[in-house]
């Protein structure tokens, strides 16, 4: 059975919007905890995440540099267009950012912030829901974000009455070329439902936004997907993704997985 969806995290960045801008001169040496930030930074996360669940663009472009860059190759000008794009297809949407830490840096500082959103749209007469959770850190250099780093990301899609609860294992980070275990288990029994599913693994790029891709489901003889995967041999990161489907209901479940390079001894995210 072949299965069209939206591509696995394609809204991963765009998950990421609320950030934050801070004025004024902060003199730390160390990332400091979220209790100490100045005042002005908390009040930007709540702006930014406001203008996010009112769907402005143009006030959410108010906080991103004309040179802004991404760890994904997105700018300024994809970021506008996948936005716009992502919020027609998703209308009712919220936005909920919690500040991890913060430190001073060139002409600013960095921010590593946890975004979690979650909306619903209709598809083909059913209701599509989603819940991302998105890690990232952010430069901010003259009251603007100027560069975004993906940490961290999870994603979930479901429909239907009675979706698979999954649960999924997978290593934050590989080194190229390395094998790693990727599990998707099915969490309450199946009874006598049959169970299909299929692993997507995709390179994360600037082209994968919004871009439709398809399953391959196969039947599964057991509760999940047991798969080993190998990282490609050049750095980056890829998309997993696991799709579950049985009777009542589809879950999709998306995480980021850092490949390094081989030898390297780059730690995982923090």
């Amino acid at each position: 059975m072949r299965l069209k969806l939206t591509a696995p995290l394609q809204i991963l960045f765009l998950v990421g919007l609320s950030l934050a801008i801070v004025s004024g001169s902060v003199h730390r040496a160390t990332a400091a905890t979220p209790e100490t930030a100045p005042a002005e930074l908390k009040s930007a996360i709540a702006q930014l995440d406001a203008a996010a669940n009112r769907r402005n663009i143009q006030e959410v472009l108010k906080f991103y540099s004309p040179n802004f860059t991404h760890s994904d190759g997105l700018n300024r000008q994809s970021l506008e267009q996948s936005l716009t794009q992502f919020w027609k297809q998703y209308p009712t949407l919220t936005y909920k950012t919690e500040l991890q830490s913060w430190e001073p840096s060139q002409n600013g500082f960095q921010a590593v912030t946890v975004t979690r959103i979650v909306g619903t749209q209709t598809r083909d007469g059913q209701q599509v829901r989603l819940d991302a959770t998105l890690r990232s850190r952010q430069q901010f250099q003259n009251r603007a974000i100027v560069r975004q780093d993906i940490l961290s990301e999870r994603n979930q899609i479901t429909t239907g009455e009675k979706p698979p609860s999954v649960k999924v294992n997978l290593p934050e980070q590989v080194r190229t070329g390395q094998e790693f275990s990727f599990d998707a288990i099915v969490q309450e029994p199946l009874e006598s439902d049959l169970l299909l599913g299929a692993v997507v693994q995709e390179p994360v790029n600037s082209a994968g936004y919004l871009k439709p891709a398809t399953a391959d489901l196969d039947i599964l003889n057991s509760g999940g997907l047991f798969k080993v995967g190998k990282a490609p041999n050049t750095a980056g990161s890829q998309w997993v993704s696991a799709v579950l489907v049985r009777h009542g209901g589809m879950t999709m479940v998306t995480q980021r997985l850092n490949v390094v390079a081989g030898g390297s001894t780059r730690p995982a995210p923090r």
